[in-house]
């Protein structure tokens, strides 16, 4: 009762924005729906990003229980979500939420407010995407210059021996599956849009060298982490990997990979890697599915262990990746089937729906690191300690993605 109530008291605050929102759109084509902004008669990805925006008024990717309001990757994934919803309908409004929460943290000079440069932090990538969106839509400068900024963080970031990038300058010679889809997708589109020799070995490289360390030759899973000098606690003392397979980890790698391919030029020989690293893990995923559910543990290969659960954002990421995947013909076509499969099972076990409309998805992790301060010691206790959240824009963003990629197959 309590939850309902504060989303009742929300609403009276968002009731100007209302207005605005359908007087604004009713001449545009794929405008939000001029009776209930999240209506069920809405495609699930509009009703998705319209429940998020009604609740973020002011353009605004933080709130009272969620990310600070600090330059940060959450914001780039629920960007994300509703830049790909933009393109499906080409309604102003998702364009204009972008453009209005960027416009908080780059200055017209180009200086992104609140980002560390210093701390080499790969998190901090990811929400350059949309700046080189925004750049490429309205040429505006200051996209480019913050957008340069963050390509020389990608130059000076710490490598390991081999080249792989350290995922924060506080983690030395580790590398994390996340960092993945904070840096890949944002590093290939700035190469291709803005440098001479268009040479993309170095993202090709991320993706081998992460893949090469974190493959279980059993399973075909990847682990979260592999620190490559072995000091950490959590580091196997021969391979240097995390000891589980966090299933969000994952999630982030595959993401990036059908990111990043679309950017690579089709004449690229190493596109068949990526795919066939793509398939296999894939292939790997089904195979620990839960059955009954149709979804996946918070510990993949953990079953129904105590205390481990069916996590909600690991669930969106690999649907996301089969249905893009089976979209583009680097999967096999029943990969959409399976999307939808899981995609309605989301909707069944992790998304509510409450009185005014409004979807609430469920179960998502709130993040899971290694080491620090307090150390985080990789252990399966661990991952099944951190908290679950609701609307985490983890979880959320992707089964915006999810949704888009559904729509274009015509399977929602």
């Amino acid at each position: 009762m309590k939850k309902k109530l504060m989303i009742s008291a929300r609403l009276l605050a968002f009731i100007p924005i209302f207005i605005l929102l359908i007087g604004c759109n009713k001449e545009t084509e794929g405008s939000l729906s001029d009776t209930l902004l999240v209506s069920e008669e809405l495609p699930w990805s509009q009703r998705l990003a319209n429940s998020f925006i009604l609740r973020h008024p002011g353009n605004v990717t933080y709130d009272e229980y969620m990310t600070s309001a600090s330059w940060n990757y959450q914001q780039g994934v629920i960007l994300e979500g509703l830049r790909q919803v933009y393109e499906l309908t080409g309604n102003d409004i998702y364009f204009d939420f972008i453009k209005g929460n960027i416009n908080q943290y780059v200055t017209e000079e180009g200086k992104i407010k609140t980002y560390p440069f210093k701390d080499f932090n790969l998190d901090k990538i990811n929400t350059g995407k949309q700046l080189l969106f925004l750049y490429d839509k309205t040429k505006e400068l200051k996209y480019k210059i913050a957008s340069d900024t963050l390509r020389k963080q990608i130059t000076l970031q710490p490598r390991t021996e081999n080249g792989g990038f350290w995922h924060k300058k506080i983690y030395p010679y580790q590398m994390w599956l996340d960092g993945l889809y904070m840096a890949e997708p944002f590093y290939i589109r700035h190469i291709k849009m803005f440098d001479e020799n268009k040479n993309y070995d170095d993202v090709i490289l991320q993706f081998v060298t992460a893949y090469e360390k974190t493959v279980d030759e059993k399973t075909g899973l990847l682990y979260h982490a592999w620190n490559e000098n072995k000091e950490q606690r959590w580091a196997d003392p021969v391979t240097g990997r995390s000891p589980h397979f966090w299933g969000r980890a994952i999630g982030w790698y595959l993401m990036a990979i059908v990111d990043v391919l679309d950017y690579l030029p089709e004449d690229d020989s190493r596109r068949e890697s990526l795919i066939s690293i793509l398939s296999d893990v894939s292939e790997s995923l089904l195979k620990v599915r839960d059955e009954e559910s149709g979804l996946w543990y918070q510990i993949l290969d953990g079953g129904n262990r105590d205390g481990n659960y069916l996590e909600a954002s690991c669930a969106t990421m690999f649907t996301y990746a089969f249905a893009k995947g089976a979209n583009k013909g680097y999967l096999n076509k029943d990969y959409l089937n399976i999307a939808k499969e899981s995609f309605n099972s989301i909707i069944k076990y992790h998304v509510l729906v409450d009185d005014n409309g409004f979807i609430d998805l469920l179960h998502t992790c709130g993040g899971a690191g290694l080491g620090g301060d307090p150390y985080r010691d990789a252990s399966f206790e661990y991952y099944i300690s951190e908290p679950q959240r609701t609307n985490d824009f983890k979880g959320y963003g992707p089964l915006i993605f999810s949704a888009v990629e559904l729509e274009k197959a015509n399977l929602l």
